[in-house]
């Protein structure tokens, strides 16, 4: 009897379709985009879910996000904002390499504390990140132009899910802790049971790596680079005004509630109208890059068919049945579930994490005999344990806008994956042991 991939169950095709689309990713094959758009018409040619899912991230907050940093990124080049920043930094900065990737890895945190979006925050961060290279004489292909990028880019992404409402699948969790369990997850108790490890450790770690990874030599300053004399032109002071009410409107969402992605968008709106014209028509049709727009709209359909299909529940399942789990054996549960998150993550991408697992935390409660809020805890340390860059959207928007390679950032990502299975997750279990939480 012939086989017809028709024949097939929508989860095994979904699967196949979604492993195809993630080693294409994960070894670069082909551009980025490109397999977001074979993905696009393989979904639809076997009907794995309809255009409202497939298409969904086209819809999607995210996709506005990363086009209002588009326009901003522009902006901030074309007016010279981003070199008079460069500037400001490069002075702060300057001494050494070291001083460089550690205090850009630092000012990524400290924004982790001050912006929620952590997209928002790699829009903000990546073009002054450009700026900063380009004043110390890193040049496209230098190792040194890589580092300071993903200094921002790593920098204010992974050490954030030690922070309650820096990252999405933080708040995710939040959410479904709160639906399901009826559990309140607080601020400040996250906080002392996450940062020390997953964010202060790891911020450290990351500077490690890049040094490790990407060693360079800044060119030393003049005098006449580090005074920065010229008068703000017109065009500066609107974007400055601009990016500071976008900016302020980005750190109080807690009292308007307006997605960070319509801030963004309206800041482009202001740089795109007739008569302020700081992003022209011929710069928006040559200088946006839709291939980033694109891929990140892949990867949302990727997660979307995965939770539409069914097939996150059997990856669930599946991973359930495996684990070697049972009461009184604490360092086991604690490591199979948090290993089990992180590799969920590769499968449906990290927002998708806590939707996947939660539901489960009760029959993991009973088969492990831990509480349900510590089993929900674990998940963090799981899906802030990050493989490959193609699970975070913030990485990839980040590489997209620097216009680095995925592959330099998964270098790292995979290094400090490594790191934390083998160092800082049985660490983490000491620091929860003395907490009281295991």
């Amino acid at each position: 009897m012939k086989f017809s991939p028709y024949c097939a169950s929508v989860p095994a095709k979904a699967a196949v379709l979604a492993l195809l689309t993630l080693v294409f990713w994960a070894t670069a094959l082909i551009p980025e985009h490109l397999t977001a758009l074979l993905f696009f018409l393989l979904a639809m040619v076997f009907s794995l879910a309809g255009p409202e899912v497939i298409f969904a991230g086209f819809g999607s907050a995210a996709i506005w996000l990363i086009f209002g940093g588009l326009v901003v990124g522009i902006a901030i080049s074309s007016t010279g904002l981003g070199a008079r920043i460069g500037r400001y930094a490069a002075v702060w900065l300057h001494g050494s390499y070291l001083k460089i990737i550690s205090g850009l890895v630092a000012a990524g945190l400290l924004f982790s504390f001050l912006m929620p979006s952590a997209m928002g925050r790699v829009v903000l961060l990546t073009p002054i990140a450009l700026s900063v290279a380009d004043h110390f004489g890193f040049k496209e292909g230098a190792k040194g132009r890589t580092g300071v990028l993903l200094a921002i880019i790593l920098g204010t992404y992974i050490p954030a899910f030690g922070i309650l409402p820096a990252n999405v699948p933080n708040m995710v969790l939040v959410g479904m802790a709160e639906t399901q369990y009826h559990l309140s997850i607080l601020y400040g108790t996250y906080l002392f049971l996450h940062f020390p490890l997953l964010s202060l450790v790891k911020a450290v770690l990351i500077i490690a790596l890049l040094l490790f990874f990407f060693p360079d030599q800044p060119k030393e300053l003049s005098e006449a680079e580090e005074q920065v004399t010229a008068k703000f032109s017109r065009n500066e002071l609107i974007l400055s005004l601009v990016l500071a009410g976008m900016l302020g409107f980005w750190i109080t969402d807690f009292l308007h509630h307006v997605s960070p992605a319509w801030i963004a968008l309206g800041g482009a709106l202001i740089l795109l109208m007739p008569g302020v014209d700081i992003v022209g028509k011929k710069a928006f049709n040559q200088k946006i890059n839709w291939g980033a727009i694109i891929f990140v709209a892949g990867i949302l359909g990727v997660g979307g068919m995965i939770n539409h299909t069914g097939l996150g529940r059997h990856i669930a399942d599946g991973i359930r049945g495996l684990l070697p789990l049972g009461e009184q054996q604490d360092f086991m549960n604690y490591m199979s579930i948090s290993v089990a998150s992180a590799l969920t993550g590769m499968l449906t991408t990290l927002p998708a994490v806590p939707a996947v697992l939660t539901p489960l935390a009760e029959s993991l409660a009973q088969a492990t005999g831990l509480p349900i809020q510590t089993l929900l805890m674990m998940q963090v340390v799981g899906f802030s344990t990050i493989m490959l860059p193609y699970q975070a959207p913030p990485i990839v928007v980040g590489m997209q806008l620097s216009g680095e390679k995925l592959v330099s950032a998964a270098k790292v990502c995979l290094a400090l994956a490594l790191i934390t299975v083998f160092f800082l997750l049985p660490l983490n279990f000491f620091w929860w042991k003395l907490l009281d939480w295991l």
